[in-house]
């Protein structure tokens, strides 16, 4: 029963943290540099000709100059034909050279043989790009010494509640990341919005060391970056370079999709990361328990004090995103049961992804 109330506050001080941390990162300021930074825009697709005219529609209305930039597109064993159209800018078409259990990082690989910019970007072909999303990043890393740097996500939603539950969890992912960032142990990021400069990435090795686990492309390196040079990898907090993507529209794709994100938990190099992981997990089970072992009222209590620190955060980066969440309350109730599911089921479980099967 001890334990119980212990693991819960742990819970609300790890939130509370990065509620912190949420307010130390503040968005860059505007600034008159002309555009200098070449950029390769790589985005491993399967499977994806539907989704993939809409993203390089969004890129040619890119505030850039094209000759500042290219899209490198990575076919990892579509089953359809995607003919590229024609742009301004340049795009390349490749075919993923598969070496490793991990598609997206064989893509990104394959992607870096050919790459002649400064500094790559990866992206996912059902995304859409701000207009200013490469000025924007393009200023920072002219007034930065940075050699890495994370970008925000979000998702276009309806009014449905399966959508409305993933822009929560969403929320509370993306406002973990940034409030990471702000306590100097970032360790977090998504690949949907992710750049870094060549020459980088290969002092890093690239993947090395974690090819035998299938995803985790982004918050890998990151983390690996982090211990290598963290002065030099940056969150850029900036509304101007968020990009949105799609929502998932059935719950089994959902549930396989977070079960694939926690799975790569366990082999974090982030002490940070594994112990925030370890305080999430505790925290919901813990919740869950608390009306058995401590009774209605008090678990009721303990339960909306979590809910109003979550709330903190995920107001706060809804806020940035400038989205907005309706069924907080109901989201709040069903979300400790399903971070709960989804963290022992990543343990023991398979999934799918892309229309393949992975395991642990």
């Amino acid at each position: 029963m001890f334990a119980v109330v212990v693991f819960i506050f742990m819970y609300y001080f790890a939130v509370l943290a990065l509620v912190y941390g949420f307010a130390k990162i503040k968005e860059p300021l505007q600034s008159d540099v002309a555009p200098k930074t070449k950029f390769s825009i790589i985005v491993p697709f399967r499977n994806e000709e539907h989704n993939l005219p809409t993203l390089l529609n969004s890129i040619a209305l890119l505030n850039y100059p094209v000759n500042l930039f290219e899209v490198i597109l990575v076919d990892d064993d579509s089953i359809d034909t995607f003919l590229v159209p024609n742009h301004k800018f340049k795009i390349k078409l490749i075919v993923n050279k598969r070496i490793s259990k991990s598609p997206k990082k064989d893509a990104i690989v394959t992607a870096m043989q050919t790459v002649t910019s400064d500094w790559v970007i990866t992206t996912d072909a059902d995304c859409i790009v701000s207009i200013n999303w490469l000025a924007t990043l393009d200023q920072y890393i002219q007034n930065n010494e940075v050699k890495m740097v994370a970008g925000a996500v979000d998702y276009q939603c309806n009014n449905s509640f399966l959508h409305h539950f993933q822009q929560l969890d969403l929320a509370s992912l993306q406002g973990a990341t940034i409030g990471s960032f702000g306590v100097r142990n970032g360790f977090m990021c998504n690949g949907a919005n992710f750049a870094y400069s060549k020459t980088f990435f290969f002092e890093l090795n690239g993947f090395e060391g974690n090819n035998s686990i299938a995803s985790g492309d982004d918050v890998f390196l990151l983390q690996k970056a982090i211990a290598y040079a963290s002065d030099q990898v940056h969150y850029l907090k900036s509304q101007e370079t968020i990009i949105t993507t799609k929502p998932l529209n059935d719950w089994q794709s959902l549930f396989y999709q977070r079960v694939r994100w926690a799975a790569k938990t366990s082999s974090y190099h982030s002490t940070f990361g594994k112990l925030l992981g370890i305080f999430v997990f505790t925290g919901n089970l813990s919740i869950i328990l608390a009306f058995y072992f401590l009774g209605f009222w008090i678990a009721l209590l303990l339960f909306t004090v979590k809910v109003c620190i979550d709330t903190m955060l995920i107001v706060r980066t809804n806020k940035f995103l400038r989205s907005r969440n309706q069924f907080l309350i109901t989201s709040s109730i069903l979300y400790p049961f399903w971070s709960v599911t989804v963290a022992v089921y990543s343990i023991f479980g398979s999934y799918k992804w892309k229309g393949r099967s992975f395991s642990k």
